[in-house]
């Protein structure tokens, strides 16, 4: 019905956008792999988020091609740790980014000496929105909080530089302190 050589719906145009930070690599399947451990370690009352998590190992499947093997191996199998991982919706990547923010900043919080080391967290794991909405309290260490340095608050001298007392008080780790890192997410349109 349409002459699609005469109409040019895709006008070209110049786009900028911000700096952005971009993996080096794909995501392989064993980065997927060790998602799914940890869903299925840690959400042991929900298998559905697991099950969630699954990649469509179907997508391997073709009409005109012998592609059994893929199905079957590719996303476990150790020959194929270093792919990129295939058979991922739009929702799963970004479940796998949210995922992965969370992970490093607990670790980020583990290594500064804010949380304490939890490999049990079951069904109720770190978020990175939970902890700064001060929701997080499983996992703090009662010594590794940072001084809150609010001369409101009582502990801290602005004119002397020096704490009044030894019981200062203390507060959560904010996104503007510069220790937690921002969302991982997928590149837009443009950013692509």
């Amino acid at each position: 019905e349409q002459d699609i050589t005469l109409e040019n719906h895709n006008v070209p145009r110049r786009v900028t956008v911000s700096s952005f930070y971009l993996d080096e690599s794909e995501i392989s399947n064993n980065h997927w792999c060790e998602y799914l451990y940890w869903t299925g370690r840690t959400y042991t009352d929900y298998p559905m988020i697991y099950k969630k998590a699954l990649p469509d190992t179907l997508a391997w499947r073709e009409k005109t091609a012998n592609m059994e093997a893929y199905v079957e191996y590719y996303l476990r199998h150790p020959s194929y740790r270093d792919y990129p991982v295939v058979g991922v919706s739009w929702i799963q990547a970004s479940d796998f980014c949210s995922w992965r923010t969370d992970r490093v900043n607990e670790f980020i919080l583990i290594r500064e000496g804010v949380l304490v080391m939890n490999p049990n967290q079951q069904n109720e794991p770190f978020t990175t929105d939970a902890y700064l909405a001060g929701q997080y309290e499983q996992g703090l260490n009662p010594y590794g909080q940072i001084p809150d340095l609010d001369p409101s608050k009582g502990g801290y001298d602005p004119t002397t530089g020096k704490f009044k007392s030894r019981n200062m008080s203390t507060r959560n780790v904010r996104m503007e302190d510069g220790i937690l890192l921002p969302r991982y997410r997928l590149p837009t349109e443009a950013e692509w």
